[in-house]
This record gives C-alpha cells, sequence and structure tokens, in this order.
C-alpha cells in the first residue's frame, strides 16, 4: 500500500477532480436505473401462484387489475369506461355491458352477477392494465383514471397501491437523505474538535453514494425500499471509516514534517483495520442474497456493493479532501462535549459478576419477546390511511363486503359440469362473496350465444379459462389462509394443474418464504461472522463473546415491540438481525482488541480492561451516535410504515449494542478469561 498511499497523498487534487468526474456517470447510471414497487415481483418464479400470475399476464393480458366503483348509475358508469379505455395502458375495463351487452338491464342478472356489481348507489368495474403493477404505463394511467371527469369514483387494487407508494417515496425519499445528513453533522460536530470535519466527513460519504446509486444501474432495477433506505443506511454504516482514517491522520501529523507524509502513513496505517471493519458490515449485507425473496438480494447487493464503495472512497476522496481543506480543518476547532468515561470503565470492572448474570438473565425475556413479537405482511397497512388507494379499499370493504380478488386458472378444456360444480363448491367457502366466470354470467335466462366475443376473451383464451373469486377476508388475515387452503384443496380435485393466484394469494406465499428466509439468513450471518472474528482474533472464545453480546442487543431489539404491543412489518423481523449484527459488532471488537493489546503489555486483566474501556468508548459512542443520528431523522418522519420501521429500528439497535459493549462486554471478558486464553493463540 506504500505506492498507493504516496500517489494519493501528494495528488491530491488530481484524485479529488477525477473521482468528481466519476459523479457525471453515476448521475446518468442513476438515471437508468428501474425502481420496482411491487414486492410481490420478488417471490421465486417457480410457486404456483407466480406461474398463474404469469400465465394470467402473457395469455389474458391481465398483468395488474383494479377494482373501480363509481357512485352513479349505468349511463353514467358507461360513459366513464367508454373514457378509461381510451387511456394508454388499459387493456379493458369488464363492467356489465362488457359482460352482458347494454340491452340486458340489471334486473335480468343473475343475482350473484348483480350482486357483485351493483350496491347502493354506486357501480363496480374491473380495470384491466396491459402493463405491470409497477410500470410507468400503468402509473401513468391510474393517474389519467383519477383525473377523469365524472361522479365520485374509488379506484382500489394492487396498481393503486404501488402507484401511491412510488409517489410517497418519490416525494420523501430526498428529505430523508438531507435528515440523515443534518443529523450526522449534528453528532459529529459535538464528538468532534474540528467544526469543519463533519462536513468533509458527509460530503465524502456523498461520493460513495452516488458512485453506489450509479452502479445500481448494472442491476437493471432496485426496489422502493432499497432506495428509501439505502442512502441512510450508507452513510450509517461507513462513517466509522471516515472517523479512523482521520483520528490516524491527525496522530501522524504530530510526528511527521509534511501533511502529505502524515497523510501517506495514515492511509498505509489504518487501510487493514477499515479493511477489518467493513468486512463483518459486507457479511452481514451479503448474506441477504441467500433470501428466496428477492427483495433481500436486491438490498443485501446494493448495500455490500456500498459498503465496499465506502471504503475505496474512504481510502481514495477522503485524503484528497482533507488534504485540500487541512488548513480550515485545522483552523476552526471548538471543545469536544463527550465525558471522559473513566468512571464506566471503573463500573464496568467493579460490578463484573453482577454484570455478567444480568448479561445472561436478560436473554430471557429478550429472546421471549423477540420470538412472540407479531408481524404483519399486508402490504396496504403499511400506506398512510389517507392514501386514495387505502381509501377505495376500505369503500369495497363496507359497500361490496369485498377485501381481496383470487384468480383461478384451469384448462379451457374443463367439462361445464365440473367447472360448473367446483364453482359452487368454492362459493360455499366461509368468506367468498362472489365467483364470476363464463357460466355464472350466462345463468339461467341468458343464452349462450347472447355473450359478446369480448367476454370470451376476458374468461376463455389460449387453453385456459380464469375464474374471479372475490373474499371479504383481508389479505394476509388467518381467515383469508384458511379460504386459500381451502379453494386449493377444491381445484386439485377438479383440475390438479390449475393455478390460484391474486394478491392475497402471493401474499399468502410470501409469508411462508419469508419465515424460512428469516431462520436461513440469521444462522448464516452469525456463522459468517463468527469465521471472521476467528481468523481475526486467531481464538474461538473470543468469536462466541462477542457474538453473544451482540446477539443479546439484537434480541433486545427485536423483542421490544412485543412488550410495546406493537405489530412491526415482516421485512423488519428479517434484516434487521443481520444487519444489527454486521454494522455494531465492530464496537465489540475495537474493545477486545484494545484489551488484547494492553494485557500484553500489562498482564493484569482488571487494569487491560479498565484502559481498554475507557480509551475506545469515544470511538464507540461517536459511531453509534452517527448510526442513530443518520436513522432517526427517517424514522421518525417517513409516513411509509415499513421504511419508518427498518430506520428506527436501526437508530435503537445502535445504541443498545452500544450500551451492551461498554457496560457488559468488559464484564464478560474479566469473567471469562481464562475460558478466552486457553482458546486465543495470540495469549499461549
Amino acid at each position: 500500500m506504500r505506492k498507493y498511499s504516496t500517489f494519493i497523498a501528494n495528488h491530491a487534487k488530481i484524485v479529488l477532480l477525477f473521482m468528481t468526474v466519476l459523479l457525471v456517470f453515476s448521475y446518468f447510471g442513476y438515471k437508468q436505473t428501474g425502481i420496482n414497487y411491487d414486492i410481490l415481483t420478488y417471490l421465486p418464479k417457480d410457486l404456483n401462484s407466480t406461474e398463474g400470475q404469469k400465465i394470467l399476464d402473457e395469455e389474458f393480458n391481465n398483468a395488474s387489475t383494479g377494482m373501480l366503483i363509481m357512485e352513479g348509475d349505468d349511463r353514467e358508469a358507461e360513459a366513464l369506461r367508454e373514457k378509461i379505455l381510451e387511456i394508454e395502458g388499459v387493456e379493458d375495463v369488464i363492467s356489465k355491458s362488457s359482460l352482458v351487452g347494454q340491452m340486458v338491464p340489471k334486473d335480468m342478472l343473475p343475482d350473484k352477477l348483480r350482486d357483485t356489481l351493483y350496491a347502493d348507489g354506486s357501480t363496480l368495474m374491473v380495470v384491466k392494465f396491459k402493463d405491470s403493477a409497477s410500470s410507468m404505463t400503468t402509473m401513468s394511467a391510474i393517474d389519467q383514471i383519477r383525473k377523469l371527469d365524472s361522479a365520485p369514483k374509488y379506484l382500489s387494487g394492487i396498481s393503486s397501491l404501488v402507484k401511491d407508494t412510488k409517489d410517497v417515496i418519490d416525494k420523501e425519499t430526498p428529505i430523508y437523505v438531507l435528515l440523515a445528513v443534518v443529523l450526522a453533522i449534528i453528532v459529529l460536530s459535538l464528538t468532534n474538535e474540528s467544526t469543519i470535519i463533519p462536513f468533509v466527513f458527509v460530503l465524502t460519504i456523498g461520493y460513495a453514494v452516488a458512485y453506489n446509486f450509479g452502479t445500481n444501474f448494472f442491476l437493471g432495477e432496485i426496489s422502493y425500499i432499497t432506495k428509501a433506505i439505502a442512502a441512510t443506511l450508507q452513510l450509517a454504516v461507513t462513517m466509522d471509516y471516515s472517523i479512523f482514517l482521520y483520528r490516524r491522520y491527525v496522530e501522524e501529523k504530530k510526528k511527521r514534517e509534511t501533511t502529505q507524509e502524515a497523510m501517506a502513513r495514515a492511509i498505509e496505517n489504518t487501510i487493514s483495520s477499515i479493511f477489518a471493519s467493513s468486512f463483518t458490515t459486507f457479511a452481514g449485507f451479503i448474506v441477504l442474497v441467500l433470501m428466496e425473496l428477492g427483495l433481500g438480494r436486491d438490498i443485501g447487493l446494493v448495500m455490500s456493493k456500498g459498503v465496499l464503495i465506502g471504503l475505496l472512497t474512504t481510502v481514495s476522496v477522503l485524503p484528497a479532501m482533507l488534504l485540500v481543506t487541512d488548513r480550515y480543518v485545522s483552523k476552526y476547532n471548538h471543545r469536544v462535549l463527550l465525558p471522559s468515561f473513566d468512571k464506566l470503565s471503573d463500573f464496568s470492572v467493579k460490578h463484573e459478576k453482577a454484570l455478567f448474570v444480568l448479561f445472561l438473565l436478560l436473554f430471557i425475556p429478550a429472546i421471549y419477546g423477540s420470538v412472540n413479537a407479531e408481524v404483519y405482511y399486508n402490504l396496504d397497512r403499511s400506506l398512510p390511511q389517507d392514501l386514495d388507494s387505502i381509501v377505495a379499499l376500505n369503500k369495497m370493504k363496507k359497500d361490496y363486503n369485498m377485501a381481496t380478488t383470487h384468480f383461478l386458472v384451469v384448462k379451457e378444456d374443463l367439462a361445464d359440469s365440473a367447472l360448473t360444480a367446483m364453482v359452487d363448491e368454492i362459493e360455499d367457502v366461509d368468506g367468498i362473496n362472489s365467483v364470476i366466470s363464463t357460466n355464472s354470467v350466462l345463468g339461467p335466462t341468458i343464452p349462450k350465444d347472447f355473450l359478446p366475443q369480448k367476454l370470451k376473451e376476458n374468461f376463455n383464451k389460449n387453453g385456459y379459462q380464469m375464474i374471479m373469486i372475490n373474499s371479504e377476508y383481508q389479505t394476509a388475515s388467518d381467515e383469508v389462509r384458511d379460504q386459500i387452503h381451502t379453494i386449493r384443496e377444491i381445484m386439485d380435485r377438479y383440475d390438479p394443474e390449475a393455478y390460484l393466484t391474486g394478491e392475497a394469494v402471493l401474499t399468502d406465499d410470501l409469508t411462508l418464504i419469508s419465515n424460512s428466509d428469516f431462520t436461513r439468513v440469521s444462522l448464516v450471518s452469525i456463522a459468517m461472522v463468527f469465521l471472521i472474528l476467528a481468523f481475526v482474533f486467531k481464538s474461538i472464545a473470543l468469536p462466541i463473546i462477542l457474538i453473544g453480546s451482540i446477539e443479546l442487543a439484537i434480541q433486545i431489539n427485536m423483542g421490544i415491540p412485543f412488550f410495546m404491543d406493537q405489530t412491526i412489518p415482516f421485512v423488519t423481523s428479517i434484516i434487521i438481525g443481520v444487519i444489527q449484527l454486521g454494522s455494531t459488532v465492530d464496537y465489540s471488537i475495537l474493545m477486545t482488541d484494545r484489551f488484547l493489546h494492553e494485557y500484553k503489555k500489562l498482564g493484569d486483566v482488571n487494569q487491560a480492561l479498565s484502559l481498554a474501556t475507557r480509551e475506545t468508548s469515544k470511538s464507540i459512542v461517536t459511531s453509534a451516535l452517527s448510526f442513530m443520528a443518520a436513522t432517526v431523522g427517517v424514522g421518525i418522519f417517513s409516513k411509509m410504515e415499513i421504511v419508518s420501521t427498518i430506520c428506527m429500528f436501526l437508530a435503537r439497535g445502535a445504541i443498545i449494542s452500544m450500551l451492551v459493549i461498554l457496560f457488559m462486554l468488559p464484564a464478560l471478558l474479566s469473567t471469562l478469561f481464562p475460558f478466552i486464553k486457553k482458546t486465543t493463540k495470540s495469549l499461549q
């Protein structure tokens, strides 16, 4: 690294200019990166539900649907239908006239069909979009439908939810970044003597964030959750690298004749520790790619890439920027508002036995709360309840007793008798209020030849028949889960190759996959971090102790919602543990490394622990407060509950990890030192 560090130090302006030019390419890469606002599209492609969705998309041009309620009579509904059909991105609008023609009065419709399409003073229509729920064409179509001049109307469905999600995220994301930057600068100003250095740190990480978002172009698209949290999370987890390098640079300036030589030495002597620190964070994110749910791969790739880019930026952009601004960084200083932590180090050593027992006892309520904390999978619950899509969904529930719609795809050559028998059985399932198919439209009064050709294309096409099943049960509820299971049993008896899909069905599969993902990523992340720590410390005992410390912090963090009677989004329970482990285990590494260093010099465990705690506490507190500052503002501000909850958990997790390390890790190291000494190579 000598040649590299010397080059960076001696060509600061050229390096900074080159890295700034790269921002232009990052901007174009960012603009070309797609954003996916539909979590359900991240389900595995080989599920029965996703294969059924593919058939709906490709064979029936039914990529996404929306339920449109319009207050008014048939004449007004037909006029609105004609306007909607002219909008680009709309495939069809299913209404009474498209099913049986305009000449058939609604009183002649079969009772079940009439009850499905009409309620007091309103008419229900099904809007079919040509493209996927998260495509820009569908988003534009929904916007135009909402703007049409007509009687009051309400459009619900996954496409509307996605549209409202997009609007909220696009509006709030710049504010997330601003909050993270402002709060991080405040914390860094309180914990560093230089008035200028917080701005240098944040600007450096800004380069890294820009590079990370620009290189997402090679992934094609990222999820809206990744878009919302990636910048603030990258700021939070990579701030340590800047702090490490700057503090070493300050030390080297006292020993060297020039700032260039000091910076070269700082880079050379710091890069190994920065690399080690980033490796555990990288491992915490990259393990998310093992999730069966594609959302984990999305977040994992973007954030693990962000960690590596943050590392590279710290040893290139930051040194150049520090050298260019050195005169100002050194000139404007103020008092650091952090205590000495002398009393804390004495307290931890003096009460080591009690703290060790407390450490063990805390696992009981922490694990109990974590295991029993409730999660939800209903996507609309994470949105503000005053959004158009949520208002429309609530109206569907109230006026039509319809909370969700399943789609059943069977073979076109299924006998009419079998189809009728299957539909009759499905209609008798608890919570099903209507089943719409070709047979249900016919009824006893309408001849088969009377049906419009458009109707046949909507329900019978390319070897398949589609059946719409309307349910009064809420997506992700226990009732709809039992309902889906019963419908699958019925369809398998009549057509073993049938497909059942729809929002509730896809969400049910999401539930099952998420549970297995949680177990998988948790175990693998612990195993990876264990191996890293075992390699770094050449020890068996130390990885167990350090991971145990962070795992207690994680279990406390994840258990708090249970004791607060809070239900959290399912994504939170999967990703928080691995991110908190990878991001905050650095606190324990820093203290333990200093303890081993002091013990080798002093030969006394308590003295070494006291000194290590005192000397590392400021760095740990600074890092944890910076992490919290970068995420807590987003957690408080965001109207998206998924984003808000993730950020609040990260902010809280950083503080809990800090407290566990400062108060309990010294007690663990002292109490278990005989075990540590026997299993650590450097102490033998």
